[in-house]
């Protein structure tokens, strides 16, 4: 319904997905406590067990390529004031959801002009500056390919001063509930210098 706004001919195609089920794939939900209707979703595929749906359509970077990477795809959030606050607590979840998986960047792809919106959550782009990308795995639509490091998140925030940084970072949401009996990732301290050194077993 979500697409449908946007993309009606794309949205038709668009259903339950095998990948929604393979290893390394998560599909968050946001639920309606009022009655549990679906308010909004999105899928993360980390690259561990296979290669991005983006490095469909390109070819990344070495430095995002050798990296533990997580690619948000199919946002969809209600209409209204609603899907606004649904859509900021899905990116939230990315972002913990990463933190969590030990995930080094988190990477989306955006057509116009909801790249804006990624852009002001200080996303940056990975190839040319504001370079939209036909998309063959969306139909080849035009995206731009957008990249944040996972680890250095809370510090840009909060050096940019930026309006989400209380809600992002100090905000508890006790209704957001990543708990998973089966990580994407195995267990080991990747890029996080600032933490405590922590042995994991194997």
């Amino acid at each position: 319904m979500a697409y449908g706004r946007h993309l009606p001919a794309f949205a038709q195609k668009l259903g339950i997905e095998e990948c929604d089920r393979d290893p390394g794939v998560a599909v968050l939900l946001a639920e309606s406590k009022l009655d549990g209707e679906p308010l909004g979703t999105m899928r993360i595929q980390t690259n561990e067990y296979a290669p991005l749906a983006v490095e469909q359509s390109v070819r990344l970077p070495d430095w995002l390529a050798g990296s533990r990477l997580a690619e948000a795809t199919r946002l969809g959030v209600a209409g209204g004031g609603v899907g606004r606050v649904v859509k900021v607590m899905l990116c939230k979840a990315l972002w913990l959801y990463c933190e969590q998986q030990l995930v080094d960047y988190m990477v989306i792809t955006a057509r116009s002009p909801l790249d804006k919106e990624y852009e002001g959550m200080l996303f940056e782009d990975v190839f040319g500056e504001r370079e939209f990308l036909p998309m063959s795995h969306v139909g080849g639509l035009p995206h731009r390919v957008l990249a944040k490091d996972v680890m250095a998140a809370r510090r840009r925030w909060k050096e940019a001063k930026h309006p989400l940084f209380q809600f992002m970072v100090h905000t508890y949401h006790p209704d957001l509930d990543l708990r998973m009996s089966d990580l994407s990732f195995r267990q080991e301290p990747v890029r996080c210098p600032e933490a405590p050194q922590i042995a994991y077993g194997r």
